[in-house]
């Protein structure tokens, strides 16, 4: 069939009515399928009959006779209407049918359709009975012939073509998306006609001796090919691919080039193997511009590599910098930088392997989170960031102002004092960055139920350790009708499931921290996954403490430790390193040491409060939590006696006289997690931008 292909679909509808696998099977003309006029030339149109309807589907694909001479293998998405009392140019569902014709196919439909004029023959058939059949014959013979390239005449033909089909699904009523691929399809055809009717406009002059072509001519030229990431690039392909990046390393030879690219998705990057002989001049000299850092767009196809650090490369057809990056000045030589410098280069450092490979983890663990707490059907609460309320108590909060402190004359006072009038200020009163979203998501746990926030927090904590951030982001679920247990059996079961979730997705990047960080994370985060939590009281843990002190005292910072010491870093890792060798939950803590809102626990006359703190191996506390003071006159008290002003959580204490409910939460310190899940020391390198007393760069 030269110009058009009539068929019979054999259907077999196998998920539904938008999922249709069609077997092709080609018919010559009879009485129980009439001829039709075929369309002008070089417009393919498929005709097909569904078996028990009663309407032809019509589909035109100029692409289509050209592709299925070329590949013999089509694959055409059919948006049409399976119900036969629908006008099937308004389609409703999609329908895919695989349509294959191979080359053995079509030479054996030769073979039949020469017997069948030689039969005709032998019968003594008229010439005009043998022609069909003599045309059919010959349109086979074409479609194992390779197809020449459309001309300007062809084209045409299809435009006019494509313009019929539009102006009759516009008469027959289709909706603006049934025309629109068609539309489509016109302006396509329109497009192949412009480099014919009119030159190209002229380049800008240039230099004689420069012909590089400009980064943004490049990056357009690319934008047609397919982009593979690094981390996807694990199976050879005769596709020819885009690979972009940074160039970690460049080895230049007298015929090859070995360019070291990573975009960021994974740890290893891709070797890019440049063999002048396989690329054009531009290219050519863009290797001689290569640095390290500089950014690259790179052309060709994934091969299997011929060396043995990895498995597949990138065979380069095209190279060109979109970025240099000269070498002398640029800040990240390829050597081992310390940590600490790299945070003086914070906008830099996610180039460096350690810093990429936090990041990665640490979106991991944020997605991870997410998950869990959405599969157990928790909601999700957005809590603010500014507040008039100090959640821990503590004081040690941020202010926020729009007071002109420069001019200290120009603040307004209270009358006959020097203390500040906060009326005055943007929101009436004292303003702070929170602490904390858990008195948020306890009003939402009190009418929702299982509600979790996460987001970022700040404490004013003149502090320089290593474990600790002016900002920071912690995780707070809180949920109604609990206790304690119910609190910590949840962060229990959500720390298994994130640290699984991230032993199985970022392996190569937790190999990466095992090896130059912490021989043993993979076995710690395999033995949390695996063993069950640890749990012991407040006064337990005291006395292993004061047991194991006893020992050595001078072995100890801080060797004191008696009922109401509030525990070190150093006590809590002991606890989870060496006594448990595991996760371990400390409950039942003094109320002299904990905030107001946690639940007294009545059997021992209130000297306790229902808390906990989840301590693990190498980091200390990860995880606080309590049980929620529900009880209003025991709340108010406790306010009253850590100096808080009862009236300014007026809405806080609502929830105790409308339908107050047992209710409990915790809270999980985000950058402590990434630092334990990637075995670093610094919880200034958990974090992209780090704040911190004295620090507040980029």
């Amino acid at each position: 069939v030269q110009y058009g292909i009539y068929c019979l679909l054999q259907l077999q509808i196998k998920e539904g009515p938008n999922s249709v696998e069609a077997r092709y099977i080609p018919f010559r003309s009879s009485s129980s399928m009439p001829r039709r006029s075929r369309t002008s030339a070089m417009s393919s149109i498929l005709m097909a009959s569904f078996i028990g309807a009663s309407q032809a589907l019509r589909l035109s694909t100029p692409a289509f006779r050209s592709a299925i001479r070329s590949t013999r293998n089509v694959n055409l998405n059919l948006n049409v209407n399976l119900n036969p009392n629908v006008n099937p140019f308004r389609p409703t569902a999609t329908t895919v049918l695989r349509m294959s014709t191979s080359t053995s196919d079509i030479e054996a439909q030769i073979k039949a359709k020469g017997d069948e004029i030689r039969t005709l023959k032998e019968g003594g058939a008229e010439k005009s009975a043998v022609a069909p059949y003599v045309k059919e014959l010959l349109a086979l013979k074409a479609q194992l012939e390779p197809s020449a390239p459309p001309t300007t005449g062809d084209i045409e033909a299809q435009i006019k073509a494509k313009g019929d089909e539009i102006r009759t699904l516009k008469e027959s009523g289709a909706e603006k998306s049934a025309v629109a691929p068609y539309v489509k399809e016109l302006l396509a055809l329109k497009a192949q006609l412009e480099p014919a009717a009119a030159p190209p406009p002229p380049k800008a002059a240039a230099k004689e001796d420069d012909d590089t072509e400009s980064p943004e001519e490049s990056t357009a030229a690319n934008t047609v090919l397919r982009r593979v990431k690094t981390k996807d690039a694990t199976t050879p392909s005769d596709e020819i691919v885009a690979v972009r990046g940074w160039v970690r390393t460049v080895r230049k030879q007298k015929t090859l080039a070995f360019v070291e690219v990573n975009d960021g998705s994974s740890m290893d990057g891709i070797q890019c193997v440049l063999s002048f002989d396989g690329l054009d001049d531009v290219s050519i000299k863009e290797i001689n511009n290569l640095t390290t850092g500089c950014s690259v767009s790179i052309n060709g196809r994934i091969v299997a590599s011929q060396g043995g650090k990895q498995s597949v490369e990138l065979s380069a057809t095209e190279l060109r910098i979109v970025g240099t990056c000269p070498g002398e000045t640029y800040p990240l030589a390829k050597k081992r930088h310390s940590l600490e410098y790299l945070r003086s280069i914070a906008h830099l450092r996610p180039r460096t392997n350690t810093i990429a490979a936090v990041a990665r983890v640490r979106s991991a663990l944020a997605g991870s989170i997410h998950s869990f707490f959405q599969k157990q059907g928790f909601l999700y609460v957005q809590t603010p960031l500014i507040t008039a309320s100090d959640c821990e108590g503590a004081g040690e909060m941020f202010r926020v102002t729009t007071l002109d402190l420069d001019d200290t004359s120009k603040l307004p006072l209270k009358n006959n004092s020097k203390s500040i009038d906060y009326t005055k200020d943007f929101f009436g009163k004292p303003a702070y960055l929170t602490v904390s979203g858990q008195l948020g998501g306890e009003t939402y746990a009190c009418a929702l139920g299982d509600v979790y926030t996460f987001g970022p927090t700040f404490r004013a904590e003149n502090s320089q350790t290593t474990r600790h951030l002016a900002e920071f982001h912690m995780v707070e679920p809180e949920m109604a009708f609990a206790d304690l247990t119910s609190a910590m059996d949840n962060a229990e079961s959500m720390l298994k499931s994130v640290v699984s979730d991230v032993l199985e997705s970022c392996e190569r990047d937790l190999a990466f921290f095992n090896s130059f960080y912490d021989k043993g994370l993979k076995k710690r985060l395999t033995k949390l996954v695996e063993k069950p939590f640890v749990r012991i009281s407040y006064r337990e843990a005291i006395q292993h403490l004061q047991e194991e002190i006893a020992k050595d005292p001078k072995k100890w910072q801080f060797p004191d430790v008696e009922f109401g010491t509030d525990l070190a870093t150093e006590h809590e890792r002991w606890l989870a390193e060496t006594k448990y060798q595991s996760a371990v939950f400390v409950y039942n803590y003094p109320k002299s040491i904990k905030a107001f809102y946690m639940r007294d626990n009545s059997d021992d006359g209130g000297e306790t409060v229902n808390a906990m703190d989840l301590l693990v191996p190498g980091v200390g506390e990860l995880v606080g939590g309590s049980q929620r003071e529900e009880r209003l006159d025991i709340l108010i008290s406790k306010m009253e006696e850590v100096g808080l002003n009862p009236d300014d959580y007026w809405w806080y204490l609502d929830l105790r006289r409308f339908g107050s409910v047992p209710h409990a939460g915790y809270g999980l310190g985000f950058e402590r997690l990434v630092t334990y899940v990637c075995g670093i020391e610094n919880i200034r390198d958990a974090i992209a931008y780090p704040r911190y007393p004295g620090n507040a760069e980029f």
